[in-house]
């Protein structure tokens, strides 16, 4: 008998959880191994009715288990649910309470808090308490109905605490790695741009300070860059918005290609996009910057599309000065930007000495 992490679903979206659902099916396989395991002790211990009623046990596991496989979701928390507490019961009206097997009620508890919705929660959490109460009420009033030696009885109650101090253990183990990678998509999603998957503007303005403090204590150069999409309006307006994320998307993949591993790349706004470029100076910015006008020359756009599209690119290259602040710095490639556009686009120009 064996209880993993897993409880009553209610709400549709739940069921979308493949990760939760697949460490199901992987206790479900541990909890009928641990049955089978059940079987051969109790033979040994002289108590035939809970050796076999472990078969029963594995019997609702491998339900359990392609349950699951074919996402049954809701029959195989049923037949979970069901092994557990009536298989607890009946180890401890059989052999007593000493034997342990409440512990594996215990295990529903963290289940339960992580799956079910917060009212549903309560009423299931309240339900096991009163079930788990009402197993210890009743064997301060009954005797055992097959008792076991004193020796045997120690060797199932180890055996039990130890399944379910390895269970527990195995599963906090699953619930930490799923906090942590929560916490590494929420970090993702408050930093990158979901579109693009670069850094995004209150990120890229974070990255912009570090490199600020860098450069005032060590007078090493920081380029700028800052890139528009030219008429990037009239790819939306002559192929849909949706064609106009597919060029951003392939521009964010060009700037990216084209500059270094160390550049730091994110999306300022709209079509536009900002590179700081660490130990970069002006001469060096630029030559950066014309390496990426002339890639977006060579890349076949028409694929995007279907139709004729022709995508190009204007820059503003500044580098930053001593006494700079963010704003300054990006403000100077700015006006450099704004210069490409009036002489005509798909230019990179350099910021006013």
């Amino acid at each position: 008998m064996e209880s993993f992490n897993t409880t009553a679903t209610y709400e549709p979206a739940r069921e979308r959880r493949p990760q939760f659902w697949r460490l199901a099916m992987r206790c479900a396989q541990i909890a009928g191994t641990v049955d089978v395991i059940f079987f051969f002790l109790f033979h040994a211990l002289g108590s035939p009715i809970l050796a076999w009623v472990n078969v029963v046990s594995v019997a609702m596991y491998a339900g359990a288990y392609y349950a699951l496989k074919y996402h049954r979701n809701k029959i195989a928390v049923v037949l979970i649910w069901a092994e557990v507490l009536i298989h607890a019961a009946l180890g401890i009206i059989l052999i007593g309470w000493e034997s342990g097997f409440h512990y594996y009620l215990l295990m529903f508890i963290p289940a339960i808090c992580v799956s079910a919705s917060r009212r549903w929660a309560v009423y299931a959490l309240l339900g096991l308490w009163g079930y788990y109460i009402a197993l210890d009420v009743l064997m301060w009033f009954i005797e055992p109905l097959q008792p076991i030696n004193q020796t045997a009885l120690h060797i199932v109650h180890l055996f039990n605490l130890s399944v379910v101090f390895a269970m527990f253990s195995y599963l906090s183990s699953y619930y930490l790695r799923m906090v942590v990678s929560a916490q590494r998509k929420l970090r993702e999603m408050a930093t990158t741009d979901s579109l693009t998957g670069l850094s995004n503007r209150r990120h890229m303005t974070y990255l912009a300070e570090k490199a600020l403090a860098r450069f005032q204590r060590s007078g090493h150069p920081v380029g700028f860059l800052l890139l528009d999409v030219d008429h990037f309006k009239s790819i939306n307006d002559a192929y849909g918005h949706e064609a106009g994320d597919r060029v951003l998307v392939c521009v964010a993949d060009v700037i990216r290609k084209e500059l270094r591993a160390q550049d730091l790349i994110g999306r300022w706004g709209g079509e536009e996009f900002l590179a700081i470029l660490p130990d970069t100076d002006t001469a060096k910015a630029q030559a950066s910057a014309e390496r990426v006008r002339n890639a977006f020359l060579a890349r076949d756009w028409r694929a995007i599309t279907g139709g004729d599209l022709e995508v190009t690119i204007s820059i503003g290259v500044s580098e930053l000065r001593a006494g700079d602040d963010l704003s300054s710095a990006v403000s100077r490639a700015d006006m450099a930007l704004y210069r490409s556009k009036a002489s005509g686009r798909n230019r990179v120009e350099l910021e006013a000495v």
